[in-house]
């Protein structure tokens, strides 16, 4: 038998359930898969609060990594005893033991162990499409972070600092800031304590930047437009504070011919190639030592509910999983 996590109404943690299941043998193009760390993320928040509607009952989770125990008809690309990582697919990461279809599995190289997997897949490829896609970084650019403490943010700010990228952060206390510092941030601001905007265009001569990443959403939605320079883009990749208001289209006119774009990772993971090329870009960062992951916080499965309170919370910095 094996433990899952599932629920059967949305709400707040405690509509998380532990169940035993037998999880069956793989099909044709499918794995079957004990899982050794599974990452907890924002989103995993979402599908259960309900702010993105999940047909009910479910299970939850999109990211882990673990060991291929067998393999079903078709699948070439993998074999019994591989360590292998995921971000995305079908939910259900939550789970001591799951089938998988194959397609979204990648193996991992020895340079990234299974907890660093659980807990970088997901953030660091959103990091990898949202700098190097969605709006591509240059070399001497200033862009602005929220939530640069966060396990998004960790990895981006790492990332961006080697690239010789000056990263604005913005944080929630005097402990994040620390944090962000060491690992690369040029500013940091507490949005708690300082005017984010005012202090952007004093750090950027006036000018504002040419991007703001924006995690938070709602709380954070008026500061970032006020930051950016005309023909700037506002990334929104996350709701942790509630979702951005309505707005009119004309006011990213008003605020100076402004982009705005709401991203996510599975447009750009769609084929094979993709995700193998944005995977890669991840584990090449692991490996020459320019990011540096590691989860702040361990839970055990069946502890999935106080892992969503702690994170919800914001009691947290950088990234959780759960040991199944």
């Amino acid at each position: 038998m094996s433990q899952r996590i599932r629920f059967d109404i949305s709400g707040g943690p405690d509509v998380l359930q532990t169940e035993h299941v037998i999880p069956g043998q793989p099909g044709p193009g499918e794995v079957l898969l004990q899982h050794t760390a599974i990452g907890v993320n924002f989103i995993d928040t979402y599908h259960r609060s309900g702010l993105y509607p999940l047909p009910l009952p479910s299970g939850l989770g999109s990211e882990a990594a673990g060991v291929v125990l067998a393999v079903g008809e078709g699948v070439n690309h993998l074999a019994a005893g591989d360590r292998v990582a995921y971000a995305g697919g079908p939910l259900g990461a939550y789970s001591q033991q799951r089938l998988i279809p194959a397609q979204h599995l990648v193996r991992l190289p020895d340079s990234v162990s299974d907890d660093t997997a659980a807990c970088l897949m997901l953030q660091g490829m959103t990091v990898a499409y949202l700098i190097l896609h969605t709006y591509r970084v240059q070399p001497g650019q200033t862009v602005l972070w929220h939530a640069a403490a966060g396990g998004v943010g960790q990895i981006a700010v790492q990332w961006l600092s080697a690239m010789g990228v000056t990263v604005i952060g913005t944080v929630g206390s005097a402990d994040k800031a620390a944090l962000a510092r060491a690992l690369g941030c040029a500013h940091v601001i507490n949005y708690r304590e300082e005017d984010v905007p005012a202090r952007v265009r004093e750090l950027t001569g006036g000018a504002g930047v040419p991007v703001v990443y924006d995690s938070v959403g709602k709380d954070t939605f008026e500061m970032s437009l006020n930051s950016l320079a005309p023909r700037g883009m506002f990334v929104s990749f996350g709701n942790a504070s509630g979702a951005v208001p309505d707005f009119s289209p004309l006011l990213l006119a008003q605020k100076g011919s402004l982009f705005f774009t709401r991203p996510r990772l599975h447009d750009y993971i769609a084929t094979r190639a993709e995700l193998e090329a944005l995977a890669g870009a991840v584990f090449e960062q692991v490996a020459n030592g320019t990011v540096k992951v590691q989860p702040s916080a361990r839970y055990a499965l069946a502890d999935a509910a106080q892992a969503h309170r702690d994170l919800e919370a914001r009691h947290t910095t950088g990234s959780l999983i759960l040991l199944p």
